[in-house]
């Protein structure tokens, strides 16, 4: 398996990395390999995983599939770079490896991209609860009228607090030609944030960004995930990247202002953490220092526990499972993080 080679570049290679994920990969890999009306190659990359991962991998005996195992840990983003590194398809499609995509896919998004002449193109998802509860991300109305999407209104929907559509949680898939071009690649030191720092980077390149409004991935909510409770250092590091990314790119104006709305929202979610944690801690003229420092977080506060946490991650609203499952796991899967 891992020595095959197929005798032309396929359309589209899936990366998946892989960590601790026995129980899940090998649906991932089947509805990659089950893509219809596209020639396709999937590469697993093994994060240095305690469990029998590669193993299940190993076992599968299907000449598209290889697998990559890492001599070390190197967290969701050097992972899939290990994958880029070895992809050979036309397009590049990002699979968790938890998840799992529809057969038409992968056509659907290519003729999207191709009869609008983009290198890169997003698509419409369902999230599934833990206990098989799903929803649709977006109104494919929505994602109609909107046809492309731009640098500001990708940067405005990754605005923690003030989203109603987080556009972060969407899987873009690659023009592979125009990541190497550009020498776009995930940022290895970032365990959270990674997706959103790619896509946008790409866009400030002068990536167009084809929008499929339907739905062909399925993004699963499950216990266990690293992005499950959002944290202090989370903030930081990506408050860090966004430095990071506004000193390698000139940004037109109304990405700036986005750009701007973005910062102001890490930094009063960094405050309402703070702030709780010293609540906790019952630190109260730490709460209170935090409070007066910005007001926006102890207004944030009155709100019912739940709800805020929702707001937290921008999420649409859920439907009556998804609801219960984000009460079990109320930041299950934030938008900014991957399954690592």
């Amino acid at each position: 398996m891992n020595d095959a080679s197929l005798d032309c570049s396929p359309d589209v290679t899936f990366v998946v990395a892989a960590f601790n994920a026995a129980d899940t990969i090998r649906r991932a890999i089947d509805s990659a390999l089950a893509q219809e009306g596209v020639s396709v190659e999937v590469v697993v990359v093994d994060d240095r995983s305690s469990d029998a991962t590669a193993a299940v991998v190993a076992a599968i005996e299907d000449p598209r599939l290889r697998l990559i195992a890492l001599e070390r840990n190197r967290g969701p983003g050097g992972a899939r770079n290990a994958g880029l590194a070895a992809a050979r398809g036309r397009w590049i499609a990002i699979l968790d490896s938890d998840d799992t995509v529809l057969p038409q896919r992968l056509r659907r998004m290519i003729d999207r991209a191709e009869a609008a002449e983009a290198q890169i193109v997003v698509d419409n998802l369902d999230v599934v609860s833990v206990d098989g509860g799903s929803l649709r991300m977006f109104p494919e109305a929505a994602l109609a009228e909107l046809g492309e999407l731009t640098l500001p209104a990708f940067i405005e929907s990754n605005v923690i607090f003030r989203s109603e559509h987080n556009f972060g949680y969407m899987k873009p898939v690659f023009e592979r030609r125009f990541l190497e071009t550009h020498g776009l690649r995930f940022d290895e030191a970032l365990r959270i944030g990674e997706d959103y720092i790619l896509l946008a980077s790409a866009l400030a390149c002068g990536g167009r960004c084809a929008v499929e409004p339907s739905a062909g991935y399925a993004y699963q909510i499950r216990e266990g995930s690293i992005s499950r409770v959002l944290k202090i250092e989370h903030i930081d590091a990506m408050l860090a990247a966004d430095e990071t990314f506004l000193s390698r790119y000139a940004l037109d104006p109304l990405s700036q202002r986005m750009q701007s709305k973005r910062k102001r929202g890490f930094r009063q979610a960094r405050s309402f953490l703070v702030l709780v944690d010293q609540l906790k801690k019952k630190s109260l003229a730490g709460a209170l220092r935090t409070a007066l420092a910005d007001p926006f977080a102890l207004r944030h506060l009155r709100m019912p526990i739940a709800a805020r946490l929702r707001r937290l991650t921008a999420r649409p609203k859920h439907s009556a499972a998804m609801t219960a499952a984000a009460e079990r796991s109320p930041l299950s899967k934030h938008p900014h993080t991957s399954k690592g």
